[in-house]
């Protein structure tokens, strides 16, 4: 036997008083979730978080009904089964898996949810052969059915064209300021930053694999000291700038790829291939960075391009003379 599989019920083998006893929990858990959704978001986005607290009433009332229902049928003392005790069953992702990914992906997280409830209540309904339970689940149905519309009605009465408005430039700003920033910022320190050292070895020893190792320490340390810099300069909490660790990771990776860009090119083993090669990953990371830097940071594309162009070809020469000297 699979822990975890083969102990598991199959969803036809449940009785109709687990079945409720299932739809109950189920609504318990979802409203617990739409409330932690609307926790998560009431400090930047109030008016989203007043519809996640209609929606978590409306599972509310959901449950009650079912729970009057099992009372009426089965007494007060309703079995502990809940979604994970059934084979197949539709799982909900851990808030915490969710909240990183956005208001965007919480709005989508919510309408899967209520798809996948209508769809249990289709099949429960099947199940059940009295007549009051068959009624409440298509009623329950068509109710998670309609939630799409009923979310839209609440979105409508809390959410007005200036508030969506003001959420989204808050949205919008916190992906900058928290990944994009970080992130940017670590590109260019490692692009930048690593070329004197790579090249420098390069034209001095001519020899690829030497030349790759340096590229290769150098990306990593840089990468681990902007991490470590970055998280530690700014936890956050008066700038806006989101969480430390995110902008920590965000500048650590990208610093490190900005400097693997140009070594990974000399694990070629000719030195000139390689060395052709490195100098049109360079092009292209810089001009990327520009772009970057227009696309998200409203930078004048040429003024970025002069910019990091300017800079990472200064920092480019001086590592070709060093080591060709």
């Amino acid at each position: 036997m699979i822990p975890g599989i083969q102990s598991r019920r199959r969803f036809k083998d449940l009785s109709e008083q687990e079945i409720l006893a299932l739809a109950i929990s189920s609504e318990e858990d979802d409203a617990r979730i739409y409330r932690s959704y609307g926790e998560l978001l009431r400090a930047e986005y109030p008016d989203t978080a007043k519809v996640f607290d209609g929606m978590a009433a409306e599972e509310d009332d959901h449950r009650q009904r079912l729970i009057d229902l099992h009372s009426k049928r089965f007494g007060d003392v309703i079995p502990l089964i809940r979604r994970e005790h059934v084979a197949g069953f539709y799982a909900r992702r851990p808030v915490w898996l969710i909240e990183n990914l956005g208001i965007e992906r919480i709005r989508a997280e919510a309408e899967g949810m209520e798809r996948d409830a209508e769809a249990f209540y289709i099949k429960a309904a099947q199940r059940t052969t009295d007549a009051d339970t068959r009624k409440l689940l298509g009623n329950l149905a068509a109710a998670e059915a309609g939630h799409q519309a009923r979310a839209g009605d609440l979105e409508a009465e809390h959410l007005d064209e200036d508030s969506r408005a003001a959420e989204e430039r808050t949205s919008k700003r916190a992906f900058l300021l928290t990944w994009v920033q970080p992130g940017l910022a670590g590109l260019m320190d490692g692009s930048v930053s690593t070329l004197a050292p790579i090249f420098a070895t390069a034209f001095a020893t001519q020899d690829t694999w030497t030349t790759f190792l340096v590229g290769l320490a150098a990306s990593v340390g840089a990468g681990i000291s902007m991490g470590f810099t970055e998280a530690a300069s700014d936890d956050g909490e008066l700038s806006g700038r989101g969480s430390p660790i995110k902008r920590g990771f965000s500048s650590g990776i990208m610093t490190m790829v900005g400097g693997l860009g140009h070594a990974l090119p000399y694990l070629i083993p000719d030195f000139w291939t390689a060395t052709i090669v490195a100098f049109v990953v360079v092009f292209i990371e810089l001009w990327a960075i520009a772009w970057i830097q227009n696309k998200f940071m409203d930078t004048p594309f040429f003024r970025a391009a002069f910019q990091v162009v300017l800079g990472g070809a200064l920092v480019f020469a001086a590592g070709v003379l060093i080591g060709s000297g």
